[in-house]
């Protein structure tokens, strides 16, 4: 089935795909069936609300569907979504904005997808918390396997996170200057606060770990972010943003070096986890 934003998809849905069983609480009782993971699809455009829904369903997970800004904040508040695949283009309110009220009242897992080709309304979208995004016209079975892989990052994250894992306390990490806290999720340099969103955060410090390794892109999107596919453009956006809130000169980095051919390299000179 293929129409606005969707492209034509082969075979049944959800082939070569884990059901959707829930990322949250298991069932209470011994052998109950796993609770599927529910997901709220918005999008005004009714065939691609349509085919993503049914694609998701098949695929084994709990699916609901509105098809406007203040329709979604509404339905997530009572339907409690475990992933929301969100549609950049609403009436209402945007996508940005949906995105940011709803991660501001909770960590819930956001797919945005767009029909804009500006990296910069892409970054937008994962700057306001989306955790990953589609640009139509996309294959139905690939938003499937991404939900799939949200979610399992998302029961990673929380579980790493739940009290009692026993787990210490990150290190900090020093260098050039820098010092960054993964336990309070704050950075400074020369004393200086960095306002760094979420991804610079988790970029600069996969950088202060591994100081004078080169990095290919797609291993910053694997490594960094947990993404399995995606554009490598948006790495070298996040890379651009980064370098102008740590180097003194962003046109001539010195920290975040450009490896031609490869990707980069952080160089601070001396590097040391505190």
């Amino acid at each position: 089935m293929s129409g606005d934003g969707v492209s034509s998809s082969s075979g049944d849905a959800g082939a070569g795909t884990s059901t959707g069983t829930s990322t949250g609480t298991s069932a209470g009782t011994a052998g109950a069936e796993p609770v599927p993971a529910r997901i709220l699809v918005v999008d005004d455009d009714p065939t691609v609300a349509e085919v993503v829904t049914g694609y998701l369903r098949r695929a084994g997970y709990a699916v609901e569907s509105v098809a406007d800004g203040p329709a979604a904040l509404a339905r997530a508040a009572a339907f409690r979504p475990d992933l929301v695949v969100l549609d950049l283009m609403l009436p209402g309110l945007d996508g940005l904005e949906v995105c940011r009220r709803l991660r501001a009242a909770g960590p819930v897992p956001v797919i945005m997808l767009t029909a804009r080709g500006d990296e910069d309304d892409r970054i937008a979208g994962l700057e306001r918390g989306a955790d990953d995004y589609v640009t139509k016209p996309f294959s139905p079975r690939e938003l499937v396997l991404r939900v799939s892989s949200v979610l399992r990052r998302a029961a990673a994250a929380g579980a790493a996170s739940a009290p009692g894992q026993g787990g210490a306390a990150a290190p900090r990490l020093t260098a050039a200057g820098i010092t960054l806290d993964p336990t309070t999720h704050r950075a400074a340099q020369d004393g200086r606060e960095l306002a760094l969103t979420v991804r610079e955060f988790d970029l600069l410090a996969h950088f202060l770990r591994h100081p004078g390794q080169a990095h290919g892109r797609e291993e910053l999107m694997r490594e960094v972010w947990g993404w399995d596919f995606g554009d490598l453009s948006t790495v070298t956006v996040h890379v651009r943003r980064l370098r102008a809130k740590v180097e003194e000169d962003p046109g001539r980095p010195k920290l975040i070096q450009t490896v031609w051919g490869v990707g980069y390299r952080f160089e601070p000179g001396e590097a040391a986890a505190a």
